[in-house]
């Protein structure tokens, strides 16, 4: 066998062109047949390997970006080395291949370099901490790193000059590259702050109403913060925005474990006036005022019979009122609320009149920070509070409606008649 593959070889000397197309051929063929042995062999054993570790995910992502391709250096450097061995091949055609191979190996080591930067991203995410503090932006800042030292190495064994060359360079170009890269520098100190100071994590519920983000972060990278808001939309957000502008963080109170409720009941003015027996005595049936009632008629007749002759008089004495009354209800029902956060601040309180009302504002916190059942606990107080108003004599103020212009309309009408 070998007879023959001589003979033709030495036919094959009698046509130098074809025997230098030969020979190149014969190189690739050499070169993609042992990088394919070479996969074969590291990527299955690589696997078998690790297929047990517990960074599975990780280790997974080996062979693919690190050890294939590492493995693409292999036919450069055979095609480097193999061709100046080719007859009848120029030197200038030989340096040329030869430069081409430099710069693909430096390319393929740069992009493997990159996959264990990936993989060392995969590994840290896996780690609870990861959570609160993420890398990526670093990652990303040492990717361009290699990048810009890649592209200068690639450029030097292009043109077959030594690197040093390139760098002395750099300094002169070094005010463009500010220029250039002047967001990227930015996004980087900004990307610092966020990770030093944690004023932003994974998970965070954010607001940012300049860039309509109103939901979950999701990833922080180098030029960006991703969020998923709660219509399952997607927003981005500059990084530089999260240090130089305002935004919100619900990281505390999903950390204090309540969310506030602040909300206000407008009441008719027309409504609010005395108590008078009848209805002191209709109100105490309340157990929850009881108590209230009992004590504050206490108060008010120690401090009525200290009162001078002068001022026996009913007009002058202090009386209780339904608003007041009304408002030592609510902070009572709060108090015995299962959904109201008792640790926190817990108020009931009247607000300035205003041409629609008095308000009478609740503020307190749920137990809760779950969306849907933070609403829930709010809507069950309002829906109590609303109802039980007629008991204590007050409505609440609302303008005017199609119904109500009507009724006076034909209470107008039956005067008139």
């Amino acid at each position: 066998m070998f007879d023959h593959v001589y003979q033709a070889i030495a036919w094959l000397k009698g046509y130098p062109d074809a025997y230098s197309a030969g020979m190149g051929a014969a190189l690739l063929i050499f070169a993609a047949l042992s990088t394919f042995l070479l996969k074969v062999i590291f990527i299955n054993g690589i696997y078998r390997l690790f297929s047990q570790s517990p960074l599975v995910q990780t280790f997974q992502q080996l062979p693919t970006k690190v050890i294939s391709r590492i493995l693409h250096v292999v036919p450069a450097l055979s095609i480097m080395y193999g061709v100046p061995y080719i007859p009848e091949i120029s030197k200038t055609i030989s340096t040329i291949i030869a430069n081409l191979c430099s710069a693909f190996i430096v390319m393929t080591l740069a992009l493997a370099l990159c996959g264990v930067l990936d993989m060392i991203n995969t590994a840290y995410q896996s780690r609870p901490r990861a959570t609160q503090r993420t890398i990526k932006s670093y990652i990303q800042i040492c990717k361009i790193v290699v990048y810009c030292l890649t592209t200068i190495l690639c450029i030097a064994a292009l043109v077959d000059k030594s690197p040093l060359i390139m760098f002395s360079g750099l300094g002169a170009l070094a005010a463009v590259a500010v220029l250039v890269f002047q967001s990227t520098l930015h996004s980087l100190v900004a990307s610092i702050q966020i990770s030093s100071s944690e004023i932003v994590r994974l998970g965070d519920w954010i607001e940012v109403p300049q860039f309509n983000a109103n939901g979950d972060v999701i990833d922080i990278a180098l030029h960006q913060i991703l969020v998923r808001n709660h219509d399952f939309t997607l927003s981005t957000v500059p990084t530089r925005a999260i240090v130089e502008g305002a935004f919100r963080n619900m990281r505390g109170m999903r950390e204090a474990g309540g969310r506030r409720i602040m909300r206000s009941l407008f009441i008719d003015q027309n409504t609010v006036g005395f108590l008078s027996p009848e209805e002191k005595t209709a109100l105490s049936r309340f157990s929850l005022l009881r108590d209230y009632l009992i004590e504050k008629d206490r108060e008010i007749n120690a401090w009525n019979e200290k009162l001078p002759e002068a001022g026996k008089d009913e007009v002058n004495q202090r009386r209780l009122t339904n608003l007041g009354t009304f408002r030592a209800y609510l902070e009572q029902y709060l108090r015995n609320h299962p959904g109201v956060h008792q640790d926190m601040t817990l108020m009931v309180r009247l607000l300035d009149p205003t041409p629609t009302g008095i308000p009478v504002e609740i503020y307190v916190f749920a137990n809760t920070t779950v969306w849907v059942d933070y609403e829930r606990i709010q809507g069950d107080i309002f829906d109590h509070v609303i109802s039980i108003l007629p008991e204590f004599g007050l409505s609440v103020h609302q303008q005017p409606s199609g119904v109500d212009l009507r009724s006076l309309r034909s209470d107008f009408d039956r005067l008139r008649a």
